[in-house]
């Protein structure tokens, strides 16, 4: 999929390419995790531990669950000008250890250069799309992170009253569930 970069905060960059990702990818998209996740959770979960997290030790346990086959989970890159900007990685609903029909967007991240550009909506377009054959597209996002359920409210998801108690370093970071059906357009 390419965004069309004539319009918006993106007009003058190249285009923008989702792609499976690659091995190769692994310390770049776990560059973009970790470093997604000190910026979003900061204030929301203990900076000890955000400070804690490790791109090197993410990228190690990247590379061996993708040699080891993913355990049908699809991993997304996208890419601007040869350099890998966002990440989003999806696959079977988890109720527990229980699979439903219904499809997960486990994560997304877009490196903090790249907020607001459209990188973030063009890797979740992509996600709706390979899962339309679902009935339904489920997330889970902390409670008190409001930029990213906006971010999922204005691209159709919802709140369906779910929740689902996490905890980090002893302190209660709570997440709520969101839930959309795939061939629902956005506002």
């Amino acid at each position: 999929m390419n965004e069309d970069s004539s319009h918006g905060p993106a007009a003058h960059a190249p285009s923008l390419r989702i792609r499976p990702m690659a091995l190769a990818d692994c310390d770049r998209v776990s560059e973009i995790r970790v470093r997604g996740w000190q910026y979003a959770y900061r204030g929301l979960m203990p900076q000890p531990f955000l400070d804690g997290l490790s791109v090197e030790r993410d990228a190690e346990r990247r590379r061996t669950r993708f040699l080891d086959g993913g355990d049908g989970v699809t991993e997304l890159v996208a890419e601007r000008g040869g350099t890998i900007v966002g990440w989003a990685a999806h696959g079977p609903y988890r109720d527990g250890e229980v699979r439903t029909g219904d499809a997960e967007l486990y994560a997304i991240y877009v490196a903090a250069a790249h907020l607001g550009t459209g990188v973030g909506r063009a890797l979740l377009t992509t996600v709706l799309e390979q899962c339309a054959g679902h009935a339904r597209v489920y997330l889970w996002v902390l409670k008190e992170n409001a930029r990213a359920r906006r971010f999922y409210e204005i691209a159709g998801f919802a709140a369906d009253g779910a929740e689902e108690p996490y905890e980090v370093d002893g302190v209660p970071v709570p997440e709520v569930r969101y839930v959309r059906e795939p061939g629902v357009t956005s506002a």
